[in-house]
């Protein structure tokens, strides 16, 4: 991760000459660009503003275009990826799609019924049908490109892109295939009181790659609750679509401001999934990400928190649940530069047949951030005896008065917990999930949505455990 020192950049040179000049490094990365770069052609815009502000992206394209082709995709070597292996990606050739499928309805993208706004992109493709954007307090926007009010239209192109760790290969390819973002901005001192949903669908028959790009900004001393939620349109269940989504979103949390933030991964079980949140936060500013990970043949999730100020606070609540041969992936990194920055993380993993879960948490406490107070645990169980995890909590602290902790523990469910719950009477698989609902418990009942909890906690409830396999 880069989130306190970015790769030096691309030598100041004409962009045309160097592409010219740089060789790819990696055949199957060219593939997936040039994919991305055709699809992002395919469906221009003929809106003239739109035109315009592409115009202005391009930059930011041919430069993130320029590091792909110089980067090859992570391999177990690499220290980062070295749990996670990428070689089942590379079996797989993407395309790209231009085109909605038809016949989406609202039960196949299951709005949460709290959120009275919601934005709905399928394949990467913005549906208007299937979004609602109304009554929206004065100061909010809930728009994709096409739609911002021309007062906005220039202050994105501030924050578009801007946030570390731009450079990473993946994040690099989704910049280079722009095509779309979900725009949700905040005025100053705006609190939005019902929670905006942003659905990204899957769908389709071929093996297509989307690009998924959200924007989030509020300013100084506004409010807003935020559900990013990624599905398949068959639901979690499909073991037959087989897709790539590579996803960023971008938070720019401005002073005194408050963003909490659920981010729900739910995609079959024959797809991709690469995730990069990157959070800027500003001082005073307060944010919480709940980070739900179930579906994917393999998922990653890459978490960067810069506080950018002091007293800050940052809370990461994170639960995955897989099972079969999956593989989740969660990587953070919290940067806090400025004193009294705090900093509470909680990440547990519920691990299941020959399902392979990874954390590796970082917490970054230079010499000018005293007065630090950072905690972070990973706890796992293991309900398999082929399940594996591999979690590597980190503290890098140079700081002398700070207050900081992380640990980490790898548990099986307790024989005498099990024993005791069927001694009142309860048969063991009940005992047994019963047990692993009270574990994820304490990460779904913190997410501020009802509906959505329910939603969590009958999906826990229905997870049938694996002793033996």
């Amino acid at each position: 991760m880069s989130i306190l020192v970015s790769p030096s950049p691309v030598p100041n040179s004409n962009p045309v000459d160097l592409a010219s000049a740089v060789l790819d490094r990696d055949a199957y990365l060219t593939g997936l660009l040039n994919q991305v770069m055709h699809h992002d052609a395919s469906v221009q815009s003929v809106d003239a503003w739109l035109q315009e502000l592409r115009d202005v992206f391009d930059g930011l394209r041919q430069r993130a275009t320029l590091w792909v082709r110089q980067s090859v995709l992570p391999t177990t070597h690499d220290e980062e990826w070295r749990f996670t292996d990428l070689s089942s990606l590379r079996k797989v050739t993407f395309e790209s799609v231009s085109n909605q499928p038809t016949g989406i309805s609202l039960s196949d993208i299951n709005p949460i019924p709290e959120a009275a706004n919601r934005l709905v992109f399928v394949n990467g493709i913005y549906a208007p049908e299937l979004s609602v954007v109304a009554g929206l307090p004065d100061g909010v926007v809930v728009s994709n490109l096409t739609g911002l009010p021309l007062g906005y239209r220039q202050r994105v192109q501030q924050y578009f892109a801007q946030t570390e760790g731009a450079h990473e290969v993946f994040t690099a390819l989704n910049t280079s295939g722009i095509q779309d973002v979900a725009v949700i901005w905040v005025a100053k001192n705006v609190v939005v009181e019902t929670p905006i949903h942003l659905i990204f669908l899957a769908a389709g028959e071929s093996p297509t790659i989307s690009l998924p790009r959200c924007l989030v900004v509020a300013e100084t001393g506004s409010s807003v609750t935020l559900v990013e939620e990624y599905r398949n349109r068959r639901g979690a269940e499909n073991t037959e679509n087989i897709y790539l989504t590579n996803a960023v979103t971008e938070i720019w949390i401005e002073e005194n401001a408050q963003v909490n933030h659920t981010r729900l991964e739910e995609e079959g079980g024959e797809t991709f999934h690469i995730g990069k949140t990157a959070v800027s936060q500003a001082r005073y500013s307060r944010y919480t990400c709940h980070a739900i990970t179930l579906g994917g043949k393999l998922s990653r999730h890459n978490l960067e928190i810069l506080q950018a100020g002091e007293q800050t606070e940052t809370t990461l609540n994170g639960l995955t649940m897989i099972g079969g041969n999956q593989l989740a992936d969660t990587h953070s990194a919290i940067a806090l530069n400025y004193p009294y920055g705090r900093s509470q993380q909680l990440h547990k993993c519920i691990v299941g047949d020959r399902a392979h879960a990874v954390f590796n948490g970082k917490i970054f406490v230079p010499k000018p951030a005293q007065q630090t107070d950072a905690v972070q645990l990973n706890r796992n169980l293991l309900l398999s005896p082929k399940a594996r995890v591999d979690t590597k909590p980190q503290l890098e602290i140079t700081a002398d008065n700070v207050k900081c902790a992380h640990g980490a523990t790898v548990s099986q469910l307790e024989d005498d917990e099990v024993f005791y719950l069927q001694s009142r009477g309860i048969n063991e698989d009940d005992a047994r999930n019963l047990l692993i609902n009270a574990f994820a418990a304490e990460i779904i009942n913190q997410i501020p949505v009802p509906s959505l909890q329910e939603r969590l906690t009958q999906t826990v409830n229905s997870y049938q455990s694996v002793t033996n396999d």
